[in-house]
């Protein structure tokens, strides 16, 4: 081309697009944008360190997080100006002579798998109810927006406690009472995602060549909604950590002498005037996985907004 010489700008940007065709392709945008989101960049590292500390509980526990050393209680961990503070139990023991360190450690386990369990369950049963409340519309939509409406009517924490109160606490209890009242909020954004994408051109392209209604609500509609249940999952997760906290508080959660967060302030209740870092410890580490996941949500409801895909 005249006026164009081998060193013009306009000749470099198209030869750098000529030999990474993908520089400016959706995917690698958000790339991009995750790897400039602070928020999202300290919540995935606070979340995957802590998802490694209770993968290898038994690698990392120092002690065994039941063994019950009633000669050693009370031990103040080790910034305490105490005589009895030893480097054997860096964050000090509890009443029983158990090693602080390790039952935060092993809690960790716990907090993750109610969380994700029930997130899990929640998800499947909103994520059902709106994308068929949203698809179908009418009379369908009524009768599960119906069911919507009710749940929301009822206070969780309340009904939990009355559930597990006649059935009985453990940790399978939890796990399914908070999954089957947690649903909401999933179906609530699902309907909506759906009904935004239910007119698009595809979903009449796949009706007319004859797909079938099952293999669009799976393969058409459920990818295009999925950064929506991502987001939501991320909430709802954090959402049952601090329910399973609560419970576990008031004497209905997880039941001793099993580590959760929870019961390990509500075993410390007794003495926070007199050694506050027994639920200082666990209240902090609730705080910043909490924290965590709220970041991880925040930044990837950022990345994946539909602005920044263009």
């Amino acid at each position: 081309m005249p006026g164009l010489t081998p060193g013009s700008g306009l000749d470099d940007d198209m030869t750098d697009t000529n030999l990474d065709p993908n520089a400016y392709s959706p995917g690698r945008l958000m790339f991009r944008q995750a790897l400039t989101h602070r928020g999202l960049l300290l919540g995935f590292f606070i979340v995957a360190s802590v998802v490694f500390v209770a993968i290898f509980a038994p690698l990392l526990a120092p002690h065994d997080p039941y063994e019950q050393v009633l000669s050693r209680s009370l031990i103040p961990p080790i910034w305490s100006d105490h005589t009895d503070v030893t480097w054997e139990h860096i964050l000090g023991t509890d009443h029983l002579g158990r090693d602080y360190l390790s039952r935060l450690i092993y809690g960790a386990r716990i907090s993750l798998m109610i969380g994700f369990s029930a997130m899990v369950i929640s998800g499947i049963i909103g994520t059902t109810l709106g994308v068929i409340a949203g698809y179908f519309g009418g009379r369908v939509d009524m009768v599960i927006s119906f069911f919507i409406t009710t749940r929301l009517s009822m206070p969780v924490v309340l009904v939990a406690l009355a559930v597990v109160s006649l059935v009985g606490s453990s940790l399978t209890v939890v796990i399914w009472v908070l999954g089957l009242l947690i649903w909401d909020r999933f179906a609530v954004v699902v309907r909506s995602a759906t009904q935004q994408v239910r007119g698009r051109d595809f979903i009449a392209s796949a009706e007319a060549l004859g797909s079938t209604t099952p293999r669009i609500l799976i393969f058409e509609i459920l990818p295009n909604i999925a950064n929506h249940i991502i987001v939501v999952a991320t909430l709802e997760m954090a959402h049952a950590i601090i329910l399973e906290a609560a419970l576990s508080f008031l004497g209905l959660g997880v039941q001793p002498p099993d580590p959760s967060w929870g019961l390990m302030i509500s075993e410390a209740k007794g003495l926070m005037f007199f050694d506050g870092w027994l639920i200082a410890i666990p209240g902090t580490a609730l705080f910043f996985l909490i924290l965590a996941i709220n970041l991880l949500g925040d930044g990837i409801r950022d990345v994946t907004a539909p602005e920044n895909k263009a």
